[in-house]
C-alpha cells in the first residue's frame, strides 16, 4: 500500500458543454491511496491522513497535479520514424512515406527496436493506455505486446489486414490475414493487460473477402476490438465509392460486413452526415478524433460538437506518424483550435474528459481506467504546472480551471513529471529513466 499527496483532478462523467460541476472533481490538497495496483482511497488529505496506517509509504508532491493516465485511441507505432514527413495529403502520403516505412517491419529486430522506442515515448508523454496499429507483419504485434508487457501497460493492438492496393511486400490474403490474426488473438488477447484489435487498414486496401473474414473474426471472438479508418479525406471517399458502388456510404461498407459494433473504433470520421453519426452511436462504435493529423495532412475539420451531440463515443488520437506529436495535451490544443474554427469552444473540462475517462469509455475500459475512483486500476500521472517558465508565470495564483486550460494549450511532454502504471512509477522526468 502506498499513498500520494498532491492536487488531484479527475472526471466522474462527461461535463458536457454546460460544464456540469459534478462531472469534474478537483481536490486542492488530495490523497490517493493505492493497494495492489488499484485505487484504495481518494479524498481530502486532511481527512485521510489521520486514518492512514503508519506503515504506508507516503509520497508528497506539493505543487503537482495527480491525474489519470492519458488514453490514446489511435496511433501507428510502425510510423514512428516518419512523423513530420513533408508535403502530401493522405493517399500520396501513404504511398510515399507510410508504405515504405512499414515494409521494414518484416525484420523482427527492427520491430523490437522501434517497439522499445515507441513504448518509451508513450510513457514519457503520460500515455498509459493506447489503441495501436501495427504493420501487416504478425511479428510487429508480437514485438509491441512484449514491450508493453514489460511495463504492464493496458494496450490494444492488431496486425493490419491489407490484401490489395498496396505494395506486394505489404499484402496478405483474406485467409492468411484471418489465420495470422486468429493466432495473435489466441496468444495475446487478455494476457496481462493486453487486448487485441482486428485491424483492416481501411476499406480500399481490403477486398470484400477480407472484410468478410474480419467480420468472421469478430463473430468468433466477440470480446476483441475492431480498429480502422473512416472518412478521413475526400479523395479517399471518392475511391471507396468507386470500389464499393452498391453501398450507400463509406460507413455502409463496414456495416455490411458486421464491423460497426461495440468496441469498434473508427479513426477520423471527418466527412460524415447526421444519419451516419446516428448509426455509429446506435451500434455502440467510437470515433478517434485526430486533430494534429487532420491539420497536418489537410484532411478537414472534424465536427466534434455534432459527433458528441449524436451520442457517439469519442476519444483522442495522436495518430503518429500522420499526427505530429505523442503529446495528448498538444493534441487537445489542436482539438480546441479546430473547434474554434467551427464556432465551438471546447471547454478545458471536456477536453480533459476526452483524454481520460472519455477515451476509456470509447474503448469500453471505463470499468477499469479513466478516473481515480476506488477499485480502478491505478494508472496516473503527476503533472507540473510550473514545468516551463511560461507555464509557471501563466498558472501562478490562478483558478484550477485556468491552470488546466493553460496545461492543455501550453503543455507538452515536459509537464509530465512522472508516469505510474498500477501504482508503480515507470517514468520519472527528473531521472530521465524508465523503470520496468
Amino acid at each position: 500500500m502506498k499513498a500520494f499527496r498532491a492536487s488531484i483532478l479527475h472526471c466522474h462523467h462527461d461535463p458536457g458543454e454546460s460544464t456540469d460541476p459534478a462531472a469534474t472533481e478537483f481536490i486542492e490538497d488530495g490523497l490517493l491511496v493505492v493497494a495492489d495496483g488499484r485505487v484504495h482511497q481518494l479524498g481530502e488529505a486532511r481527512e485521510l491522513l489521520p486514518r492512514l496506517d503508519p506503515g504506508v509509504a507516503l509520497e508528497s508532491h506539493p505543487g503537482k497535479w495527480l491525474v489519470p493516465g492519458f488514453v490514446d485511441t489511435h496511433i501507428h507505432y510502425v510510423q514512428t520514424d516518419i512523423i513530420a514527413a513533408y508535403g502530401d495529403q493522405l493517399l500520396a502520403w501513404l504511398e510515399h512515406y507510410a508504405f515504405p516505412a512499414e515494409q521494414a517491419f518484416s525484420d523482427p529486430g527492427h520491430c523490437a527496436e522501434v517497439a522499445e522506442f515507441f513504448v518509451a515515448e508513450l510513457l514519457r508523454h503520460g500515455t498509459t493506455t493506447a489503441l495501436v496499429m501495427g504493420s501487416v507483419h504478425p511479428q510487429s504485434v508480437e514485438a509491441l505486446f512484449l514491450e508493453a508487457a514489460r511495463y504492464r501497460l493496458r494496450l490494444i493492438a492488431g496486425k493490419v489486414l491489407m490484401d490489395r492496393h498496396c505494395p506486394a511486400a505489404l499484402q496478405d490474403t483474406a485467409d492468411t490475414g484471418y489465420r495470422d490474426s486468429k493466432a495473435l488473438i489466441e496468444r495475446w488477447h487478455g494476457r496481462d493487460r493486453l487486448l487485441y484489435a482486428v485491424t483492416p487498414r481501411f476499406a480500399p486496401t481490403s477486398s470484400e473477402a477480407q472484410l468478410a473474414r474480419a467480420g468472421d473474426l469478430l463473430r468468433e471472438h466477440p470480446e476483441v476490438y475492431l480498429h480502422t479508418h473512416l472518412a478521413e479525406n475526400r479523395e479517399e471517399l471518392a475511391w471507396v465509392a468507386s470500389l464499393f458502388p452498391d453501398d450507400r456510404s463509406y460507413l455502409g461498407v463496414y456495416q455490411r460486413f458486421g464491423l460497426v459494433r461495440e468496441r469498434a473504433v473508427f479513426a477520423h470520421a471527418i466527412h460524415l452526415d447526421g444519419p451516419e453519426r446516428a448509426r455509429l452511436a446506435g451500434g455502440g462504435a467510437a470515433v478517434a478524433h485526430c486533430p494534429t493529423c487532420n491539420f497536418f495532412i489537410g484532411s478537414g475539420l472534424f465536427d466534434l460538437r455534432a459527433t458528441l451531440g449524436a451520442g457517439v463515443r469519442v476519444g483522442m488520437g495522436t495518430d503518429v506518424g500522420g499526427g505530429t506529436t505523442f503529446s495528448v495535451p498538444r493534441t487537445l490544443a489542436a482539438a480546441y483550435e479546430m473547434a474554434q474554427l467551427q464556432g465551438y469552444s471546447l471547454t478545458p473540462q471536456r477536453a480533459f474528459y476526452l483524454a481520460t475517462l472519455g477515451g476509456a469509455r470509447a474503448l469500453y475500459l471505463d470499468k477499469w481506467i479513466g478516473n481515480l475512483l476506488p477499485g480502478k486500476e491505478a494508472d496516473f500521472l503527476l503533472l507540473d504546472p510550473a514545468a516551463t517558465p511560461l507555464l509557471a508565470r501563466r498558472c501562478r495564483g490562478r483558478d484550477w480551471r485556468e491552470v488546466l486550460f493553460a496545461l492543455l494549450i501550453l503543455g507538452d511532454e515536459r509537464v509530465v513529471s512522472a508516469t505510474h502504471v498500477l501504482g508503480e512509477a515507470v517514468y520519472r522526468r527528473d531521472e530521465h529513466l524508465l523503470h520496468d
